[in-house]
This record gives structure tokens, C-alpha cells and sequence, in this order.
């Protein structure tokens, strides 16, 4: 099968977008400002209100392409997830695409989330939060969508941990 078929054949989750690309607003999946980011972030990143991640908060999702604007809802296929612990904790990443990626994106992406998990890392300290962070590398989305909680719409009041 080559990418084009297995694009087609990934899942297509809804996506909420939280941080438009270029966006310096980091924001939770509750809408309140995380903190201002001294670098604008490189995806469109939202959450997946159908599923909540083992962080107790809503499942996390990159949305690759162009800039998405804030609250924009979009349907997209799911192609793999980026394994992170922040805090200690399991907090996955879906990484969706409207089209097949290529190697050399994956890398970047990779790249991305090892250097996220160094900052956050001193972001937790900062703020006197425990735990290991780490990003844990490329794993298949459905071993992500399988460890989450599948989530009615209105059963979600917000993440059970401060972030």
C-alpha cells in the first residue's frame, strides 16, 4: 500500500484548534492562557473532544498545513502520535495531515517534540511541578486512540491535574 492509500486509511478525528500556527498564545483545552511562548508554534494544536488522555485532559492533536484560526473546528486523518510524559504522565500527541507526509517532515516534527519535551521540562520546574518529561519518539495512532477514554460531547468538565 503506498501513502496516498494509507492516508486515506488513517482516522479522521474532529480537531479543536486551542493555538493557531504562528500563534505565541499557548493555550489549554479549557481556553485559559497557559503561558506566552518566546517562539511562535510551528502546527496548528487543538485537542480531540472525543477522546481524553491519560493526563486526564483532552487528547492532544497537531494539525499540519496551513494557519487554522482559533476555535476552528476541523475533520482530519489522524497518521501517527508522538508519545510524550509531561509531568510524569502519558500525553500523546495525534498528528493529523490532510495529506501524506513526508520522511523528512516526521523527522522535523520528532525533532520538534524532543525540544518541547526539554522546554517543558523547565516550565514544570518553574512552577514547582514533579515528574520525568520526555518525548518517547513515533508511535501508531491507534495504540494512542486505544489507551485514551472515549468522551461524549458535554461529559468533559476539564482536566482533573493542573497544567
Amino acid at each position: 500500500m503506498n501513502s496516498v492509500d494509507m492516508h486515506k486509511e488513517a482516522p479522521l478525528v474532529e480537531v479543536i484548534i486551542e493555538i493557531p500556527r504562528g500563534s505565541f498564545l499557548k493555550r489549554g483545552s479549557t481556553g485559559e492562557l497557559d503561558f506566552i511562548s518566546p517562539l511562535p508554534c510551528p502546527f496548528n494544536y487543538g485537542s480531540v473532544p472525543a477522546f481524553i488522555g491519560l493526563d486526564g485532559d483532552l487528547l492532544d492533536a497537531v494539525v499540519l498545513g496551513p494557519r487554522l484560526s482559533l476555535g476552528a473546528t476541523v475533520k482530519v486523518h489522524a497518521i501517527g502520535a508522538i508519545r510524550m510524559i509531561d509531568g510524569g504522565l502519558y500525553d500523546d500527541k495525534l498528528i493529523c495531515s490532510l495529506s501524506p507526509i513526508s520522511p523528512l517532515k516526521k523527522r522535523l516534527i520528532l525533532l520538534f517534540f524532543l525540544i518541547y519535551a526539554k522546554a517543558k521540562s523547565l516550565i514544570n520546574l518553574t512552577r514547582g511541578r514533579r515528574g520525568r518529561n520526555s518525548c518517547e519518539g513515533w508511535h501508531a495512532v491507534e495504540s494512542s486512540l486505544a489507551r485514551a477514554t472515549p468522551s461524549a460531547k458535554g461529559d468533559w468538565k476539564g482536566p482533573t491535574i493542573p497544567f
